[in-house]
């Protein structure tokens, strides 16, 4: 039988019969921490081919390798909802990056405002934990990780045909909803800790493509305006409904 507990994202491809090499990571984690032995099964996905019942073959301490037995999911991939972010506080930013693959983001993407106030961002440290999120979440995707860029440079190269939500903490208690735009490629926008800066605010507010929204009549945390905003955006335009 699978063990449903246990689902491992692998780098290679996944196919009826395949055999799949484990890196000495994986091995450790399935055979030292999980106690997993030859004729196991679990779950794996790559992000491209689905979901597969797999089978370890072999088990040793630093090595190992599964077979796998057959699809139990077909391939699916998550509406096309980009995550926008001004990272903040190391612990807090990867509680953005959790919960944004556990609410069905397709790409995050940090960006550098006049207010940022954190320390570096690091998208291999990010990768990591989209992995582990989808690893327990049940997603068979991987959302894609950008490396931190500026508000400024994203704004002036935003595809044509894609809706900005902006989450404006300045329209508390105001009315706006997700739902009064179209349905569509769209990103989320989510400021850092003290908000956006005039010169940034007054760029937005020109730009066609933004829609301001407010996230309920209070002011949020950065970690939870994006919880919020990932939650309201699915309930109106993505797979929620």
């Amino acid at each position: 039988m699978r063990d449903t507990r246990i689902r491992l994202c692998l780098d290679q491809p996944l196919g009826a019969g395949q055999s799949v090499l484990l890196a000495e990571a994986q091995a450790h984690y399935l055979f030292g921490v999980m106690r997993l032995t030859e004729g196991a099964r679990l779950l794996v996905f790559n992000g491209c081919d689905g979901e597969w019942l797999a089978e370890v073959s072999e088990a040793r301490r630093k090595r190992g390798a599964l077979t796998c037995l057959e699809q139990v999911r077909s391939q699916q991939m998550p509406p096309d909802l980009w995550l926008i972010f001004a990272p903040v506080k190391k612990a807090r930013t990867d509680v953005i990056v959790e919960k944004a693959v556990e609410l069905g983001a397709a790409r995050l993407m940090p960006v550098l405002t006049d207010y940022t106030n954190s320390e570096r961002f690091r998208r291999d440290k990010a990768e990591a934990h989209v992995r582990e999120a989808a690893e327990q979440c049940g997603a068979l995707w991987l959302p894609q990780v950008e490396d931190a860029q500026p508000l400024s440079r994203l704004l002036q190269g935003w595809p044509e045909g894609r809706t900005l939500f902006w989450a404006d903490e300045s329209r508390a208690g105001a009315r706006d909803s997700f739902a009064s735009a179209p349905d569509g490629p769209a990103g989320i926008l989510i400021g850092p800790e003290g908000g956006f800066s005039p010169a940034e605010r007054g760029r937005l507010t020109e730009l066609p493509f933004v829609h301001p929204v407010s996230l309920g009549p209070r002011i949020l945390r950065a970690e939870t305006a994006a919880i919020a905003a990932l939650t309201l955006w699915q309930a109106t335009h993505g797979d929620w409904r």
